[in-house]
């Protein structure tokens, strides 16, 4: 039995990153998430034109929303990292004519998905056995690099209840691994200045390291994109793209291993963003789990906490649905 009150729906979803906006529907209280699609965000000015586009496009008027977007959330107004949108959240609630506007971080959303996704929706990548009553970790590369984690907030023969992290953690310092990583953060840091993790770890950041790895092996530049840098690597057709991504695997492991540890996420390591779902089967042969194994006394540790690859359609919609869930809930007093 459903608990939605029909005054909040439809309602009114939305995963914002930095290449790419997708909104969706719930019609009523019972449905399924429905219309979905996917926009280019270079095509429109701003978050409000793109969802006037979409909701003239579906015939809808909703009533309630929810908004994951690629930025920090730090009170009314939103400013977004890797895209120049901007706007303020009560004008944006106001001129959508929703009575209630959700609006958090995208891997926050994504987080929220996790407890609900289905074994066919993630690929594991090495690991031992989960660990129950203990935090999840959520880490994700593509036009920047997103990290999240839930908390559990139950106890044992509870029905389970989690805490979503609304962190920044893409954008802490670089932490390099050898000395040939140490080259390419002073390499990049001629240019930046502060090199965060994203610098590194995102689409800009596989062009970025492609730049530096090129200088350090006196190998020509051939001003390639990310995508074509990782096509060809993942191939092996070109030696230097082949290091680009070996690299790249690498540093997310070790990355992905620093979150794991600082969560105590013995309950898992879970793969988001666009890059790595697209790096097919040489992801699990790559650098990326060995990496992340091999962090001194603490490699027995994680040698034992299992990673997955999520390959689910759009899940940040889920997570942003089930923030409306337990808003709905506590509006209730449940």
């Amino acid at each position: 039995m459903s608990t939605g009150h029909p005054d909040h729906y439809p309602q009114l979803l939305a995963d914002v990153g930095g290449t790419n906006v997708r909104f969706a529907l719930v019609r009523s209280a019972d449905a399924a998430i429905s219309d979905e699609h996917s926009f280019a965000c270079a095509d429109f000015a701003s978050l409000l034109e793109a969802a006037r586009h979409y909701l003239t496009k579906v015939g809808a008027s909703p009533r309630w929303g929810a908004i994951g977007i690629a930025t920090a959330i730090s009170g009314d107004n939103v400013r977004m990292t890797n895209l120049g949108w901007q706007f303020s959240i009560a004008v944006l609630q106001q001129a959508l004519g929703l009575s209630k506007l959700l609006v958090i971080n995208d891997f926050t959303a994504l987080a929220l998905s996790l407890p609900g996704l289905d074994a066919e929706e993630l690929i594991r990548v090495g690991g031992g056995a989960a660990t129950a009553g203990t935090p999840i970790a959520l880490i994700g590369a593509g036009t920047g690099l997103g990290v999240s984690g839930l908390i559990p907030a139950h106890q044992r023969g509870e029905a389970e209840r989690w805490i979503p992290i609304q962190g920044e953690g893409g954008h802490v310092s670089f932490s390099p691994f050898n000395h040939k990583e140490d080259e390419i953060l002073r390499i990049l840091r001629r240019e930046f200045g502060h090199v965060s993790a994203e610098r590194l770890l995102s689409g800009p950041g596989i062009v970025n390291l492609y730049r530096a790895l090129a200088e350090l092996n006196n190998a020509p530049d051939q001003n390639l994109s990310a995508a074509l840098i990782a096509e060809q690597g993942v191939a092996n057709a070109d030696a230097l793209c082949r290091e680009v991504i070996d690299t790249f695997c690498g540093m997310l492991g070790t990355a992905a291993a620093n979150l794991t540890i600082s969560l105590g996420a013995r309950a898992g390591l879970y793969i988001g963003g666009g890059i790595v779902p697209k790096l097919g089967s040489y992801f699990a042969e790559s650098p990326f789990r060995s990496r992340f194994e091999q962090k001194g006394r603490f490699s027995e540790y994680l040698a034992n906490v299992p990673s997955y690859v999520i390959v689910a359609a759009n899940p940040a919609l889920r997570g942003a649905r089930a923030a409306l869930r337990q808003a709905e809930l506590n509006n209730s007093g449940g």
